[in-house]
């Protein structure tokens, strides 16, 4: 991890250091790119394939669906195969360990509890006209969750996307899941989808998944929205149909900000940096404190504990492009950074971690103190793990009910309440020029015998 000291080096040098490429300008891995060129006989960048592959499964459907999961995947499956069959589910089930199953059920009921203290109440209020307005909040009718389940088979990923559109009230939620080889799928992957109440599981994902779940084809109905987390072609492949349908997000790799004092443990502050860092060569890891001494400390910590990894590459990769230990001046200057990175998971270790909350506007999650990892927000504790990242927490948000709701405006006017604000109507109407807005007041109010001179009057009279 790279150390550096903000009293030391220049905000420009600073914000460089920092700085995180856009999905579109993120290199991918030279093995990738080679095999992005020998799937499609040339070379393409992610945006170029993924605008190939969407094309294809809009105009070709299942059979395009078929060829790209074999090319991309190595998956020999037939549309009669797209989603999985109850009898794999029932063999998941004998399959799995009992107190695995139950960890799956304890995380799937805080979730669940955590979600329903969001849901929100219609509402009616009447106007000072004697106008009623209200708003109703109408759970979308059918979403799809991208979970991943390629190197690490997110289960934790199908209880977070699906449990929220369930308590929303979404009439079918499917998920998408990337299957290898024969079509299997992990067994766990599996149970947490139907613990969380997937109403169908489709063994395709990637960009080739996206594209049909918006499009539709003969075999895969198309859906309202498409939610949750994956590589950047996925990510691309949701912001080239966003329009076609609804988007939670584009996310990028995962990351992690610990802003901590002399009083956080190094051994406590490595791990977390580490478990995000294991997720892939991109996520980011972030040590942000006012002491030099847990700065060298937490350096030599990641070191020792990356050692005693089972397979540390990943994570070296990680920490070795976007590891960064910045040692501030003060706690100001501290804070001050922490809001313009404005990171995905933003821990705090310090003495009064509660004082500083308040003054940290920009972050998806906050995890306060030493026994709230990450990790914790990850699995069980209930609020989403489904975050912004890339710098968009300074406008985004973690994925809730509210993503799978609309909001529906209602207006109802008496003739009473019509006659008192009419004319104001039409006046806005006849600032802004459009003459058949304002003859569409004065049509009622000419049916109500109290014509109104202006642009939009009935003319003849």
């Amino acid at each position: 991890m790279r150390v550096v000291l903000t009293a030391e080096t220049a905000p420009e040098e600073l914000a460089r250091l920092f700085q995180r490429p856009a999905l579109e300008d993120m290199e991918v891995a030279p093995s990738v790119q080679a095999r992005t060129a020998e799937i499609f006989g040339e070379p393409l960048s992610p945006s170029q394939a993924v605008a190939r592959i969407a094309a294809a499964v809009r105009e070709r459907g299942d059979a395009a669906v078929v060829q790209l999961a074999r090319s991309i995947d190595g998956l020999d499956v037939t549309p009669e195969r797209f989603f999985v069959g109850e009898d794999e589910i029932e063999a998941a089930y004998r399959e799995a360990k009992p107190e695995m199953v139950a960890a799956i059920r304890r995380a799937r009921d805080n979730i669940r509890r955590a979600h329903e203290a969001q849901l929100r109440r219609d509402w009616w209020m009447t106007m000072p006209s004697g106008a009623v307005l209200g708003q109703r909040y109408v759970p979308l009718e059918r979403v799809a969750a991208c979970v991943p389940g390629g190197r690490f088979p997110l289960v934790s990923t199908a209880l977070m996307a699906v449990v929220p559109a369930r308590v929303a009230g979404v009439r079918e939620v499917i998920v998408a899941t990337p299957a290898r080889g024969e079509g299997r799928i992990d067994p766990y992957l599996l149970i947490a989808a139907r613990e969380a109440g997937a109403d169908r599981i489709l063994r395709i994902g990637g960009a080739h998944g996206v594209a049909a779940l918006a499009y539709g084809t003969e075999t895969i109905p198309a859906v309202d929205k498409i939610v949750g987390p994956g590589n950047v072609f996925v990510q691309l492949a949701k912001k080239h149909v966003f329009g076609r349908v609804g988007i939670d997000s584009i996310a990028g790799p995962s990351e992690i900000l610990v802003l901590a004092d002399e009083t956080a443990p190094p051994a406590f502050v490595a791990a977390d940096l580490l478990s995000q860092a294991e997720h892939d060569t991109e996520a980011a890891a972030w040590l942000i404190t006012t002491d030099a001494g847990l700065a060298q400390a937490v350096a030599a910590e990641v070191e020792r504990q990356l050692a005693a990894l089972p397979e540390p590459a990943v994570a070296r990769a990680s920490l070795e492009r976007w590891g960064r230990v910045a040692v501030c001046r003060d706690l100001d200057e501290a804070v001050d950074l922490a809001n313009r990175l404005a990171p995905e998971h933003l821990e705090l270790m310090l003495k009064e971690p509660q004082a500083v909350l308040p003054r940290l506007a920009h972050a998806g999650a906050v995890f306060i103190g030493p026994h709230s990892p990450e990790v914790m927000g990850d699995y069980i504790a209930g609020l989403n793990h489904i975050l912004p990242t890339n710098g968009t927490a300074r406008f985004a948000s973690q994925l809730s009910v509210d993503d799978f709701v609309r909001r529906v405006g209602v207006v109802a006017y008496t003739q009473d309440a019509f006659l008192a604000e009419a004319r104001d109507a039409a006046r806005l109407a006849d600032i802004e020029g459009l003459v058949a807005h304002a003859r569409a007041v004065h049509v009622r109010l000419d049916a109500l015998a109290q014509p109104l001179p202006g642009a939009g009057a009935p003319q003849g009279r």
